[in-house]
């Protein structure tokens, strides 16, 4: 074989090495990505992103948009989007819970769970029971819960408040009259 022949042969062998690995190396990064998609829905561990939310950043996300949204629901008579957004207001409190589980020496899932529990609890009934007078006493009493909480931690100043038509939100901003 002549010398033009063997360097030819020798690049091709390169070239299709090369392409068998960089091939290889997509399939293992596709189904590593894949499986850890079909893991489940959960956010990535603080340590895997390096951020943690504040416990005020995930209420004002998480918690406060839901906790208005369920009331929103009720009141247009909405109860299968009621019954999701009181899933999903669990599901937020939950994960607070697991992202903060301390706060000030206290087992903060078991605090948040000490206030709502009973709350949703009546709300899941009355939603089932499409009852609305039932619905309107159980979203108070988790808005007074909710209250306690921020009391508790002396953070009173947050207060939250059973929405109205008229207000854009169920945040409580003029508790304190101006001199």
């Amino acid at each position: 074989m002549s010398d033009s022949k063997t360097a030819g042969t020798r690049r091709h062998q390169i070239v299709v090495a090369a392409t068998a690995i960089a091939v290889t190396s997509v399939l293992v990064i596709s189904l590593a990505t894949s499986r850890g998609a079909a893991v489940g829905p959960e956010a990535p561990s603080p340590q895997a992103t390096g951020y943690l939310p504040s416990i005020s950043d995930l209420m004002i996300a998480t918690i406060q948009p839901r906790h208005e949204q369920l009331w929103r629901a009720e009141q247009d008579g909405n109860w299968e989007f009621s019954a999701y957004e009181l899933g999903n207001l669990q599901g937020a409190f939950r994960r607070l819970g697991i992202a903060h589980p301390t706060q000030r020496d206290i087992s903060f899932p078991e605090m948040i769970s000490s206030v709502t529990e009973q709350p949703f609890r009546e709300l899941n009934s009355a939603i089932k029971a499409k009852d609305g007078a039932a619905f309107a006493k159980a979203y108070a009493d988790l808005t007074d819960a909710c209250n306690s909480c921020h009391q508790a931690l002396n953070h009173g100043v947050v207060a939250i408040r059973v929405p109205n038509g008229t207000s854009p939100s169920d945040l409580k901003t003029n508790s304190t009259p101006r001199n």
